[in-house]
Order: structure tokens, then C-alpha cells, then sequence
């Protein structure tokens, strides 16, 4: 993928991908301004809790949102936000029961680890923090979380700040693939990874960096190549939102 590939819709990772040291720089917001006036569809795809998502349907210059690693997706049409659910409610809740019981026993094995503080606003999974507001956790320490979970029956991926666990088979690479069915039904597997891109940052985008041909990442990704299998095509040199901002500007500057 050359730098200056132009696709017609990009999905994006949220934290530490668009944001940079937990804020949003002016230059990623500009940057989403610019590929809407380009008509590039811009869906984030994270595995923030759908508070945070709803914010970023309503504010943000994006087509949707697909929340929870792939859970639910918020559509925008007409001014107003659809929500498009993966399991019927009653469901949802009992699992979201069942993830807070297991986080507890997680906290227990290593006081180090914190509840995330938007759990309240969480639909379908769970977050414990290792990153975000508590710290040093080592890398063992967190392979041994995720194990435990793991071995619990249910899935788990570590972002950049969260453990994300959650029942169910959804993950990012699915909810974006939902989405293409539902909004360009007529585009084949083909056209698909000709036309669209993912950028992200970290170990949870893998599925997206191996599926997706047009991959790219900020610079934020170094310390995880070595455990990644399948690596970004490109790699910016800035980190962030900067990074993404960069991405854009050659994106644009070569359409």
C-alpha cells in the first residue's frame, strides 16, 4: 500500500489511533473534516463502551460507530443515531453480569489491576484498566489476566489501556464486515480490500492489519510489532492522532 492510496471508507481504532495522551489533537479532527468534504466514509471501531461512542456519533464528522469490538454499531441518517444490537437485551445484561463477577476475580489475583471507570456506560463487555489510570502492571502480569479470562470461557483482547472482555463471537474485524453488508451490499470480498483501509495501534487490530489489505499504523504500534503476526503495510512516523493526521494529508495530497 503506497501512502497516497485513496480508499472510499476507512475504519479507525479510537485510543492512542485518533487521540494522543488521552486527548484529541486539533489536527485529528481536522483531518476527519477533510475525508468527509473528500466523501471518505470514516467509521471508528473501538473497544470503547458505548457512552464514549455515543459521543463520538453525535460530535464527531464520522458515518457510525462500531463500539465494543464490534457489539453494536451506531448508525447516523437523518440527524439521528440507530443503534444496531448483535444479542436481544435480556441476553446482554446476564453476560454483563457474569463479565463483572469474572473482572472481580481478576482484581483479586493482582490488586494492581482497576475497574474501568466506564463500565457503567458499557453495553456488552466488560473493561478492566491496565493502563489508563492504574500502572505497573508488567506484560507477564497482563498475559496472566488474560489467560485466566480466557480460561474462563470468555474472550478477551488487551487495547492500549483496557483488557476488553465480553460473550459472544463479535470482534472489530466482523462489526466492520456487518457494516459493509448492510451499507455497500453490492461490493465483493475483492472490492472490499480495495476499498477500504484500517489504521490502529496496537495488539487488538491484528485481525484488522491481516484482513484488511490497506493497513496502517501510528507510530505508537513499535513496541508491539515483535508479537504481532500479521504487521501493518505502512507505518506513520508520528504517533496519535499526529499520526493519523499525517496518514490523511498524504492520502489527500496523492487523490
Amino acid at each position: 500500500m503506497s501512502a497516497f492510496s485513496r480508499p472510499d471508507v476507512i475504519f479507525t481504532d479510537v485510543d492512542d489511533t485518533l487521540t494522543l495522551h488521552g486527548e484529541l489533537p486539533v489536527a485529528t479532527l481536522t483531518a476527519l473534516y477533510r475525508l468527509r468534504e473528500a466523501n471518505i466514509a470514516v467509521i471508528p471501531v473501538t473497544g470503547a463502551c458505548a457512552g464514549w461512542c455515543d459521543q463520538i456519533a453525535r460530535l464527531w464528522p464520522v458515518t457510525a460507530v462500531i463500539g465494543e469490538n464490534g457489539a453494536f454499531c451506531i448508525d447516523k441518517a437523518d440527524g439521528q443515531l440507530h443503534y444496531i444490537d448483535t444479542q436481544p437485551e435480556q441476553q446482554r445484561l446476564d453476560n454483563h453480569r457474569c463479565l463483572q463477577a469474572l473482572a472481580e476475580r481478576v482484581l483479586a489475583d493482582n490488586s494492581k489491576f482497576k475497574l474501568a471507570q466506564d463500565n457503567v456506560y458499557r453495553r456488552y463487555d466488560w473493561a478492566i484498566d491496565y493502563n489508563q489510570h492504574a500502572s505497573g502492571i508488567t506484560q507477564q502480569e497482563l498475559e496472566q489476566a488474560l489467560a485466566h479470562i480466557h480460561n474462563s470461557g470468555v474472550q478477551a483482547t488487551a487495547s492500549s489501556i483496557h483488557i476488553n472482555m465480553w460473550i459472544g463471537d463479535n470482534n472489530k474485524k466482523q462489526g466492520a464486515l456487518n457494516w459493509l453488508a448492510h451499507h455497500r451490499p453490492d461490493w465483493s470480498e475483492q472490492q472490499i480490500l480495495q476499498r477500504c483501509a484500517y489504521i490502529g495501534d496496537s495488539l487488538n487490530d491484528e485481525p484488522m492489519f491481516a484482513y484488511f489489505r490497506h493497513s496502517v499504523a501510528v507510530a505508537n504500534i513499535a513496541p508491539h510489532l515483535p508479537r504481532l503476526q500479521h504487521k501493518p503495510a505502512l507505518i506513520m512516523t508520528k504517533e496519535g492522532g499526529e499520526g493519523f493526521a499525517q496518514w490523511v494529508d498524504g492520502l489527500l495530497a496523492g487523490a
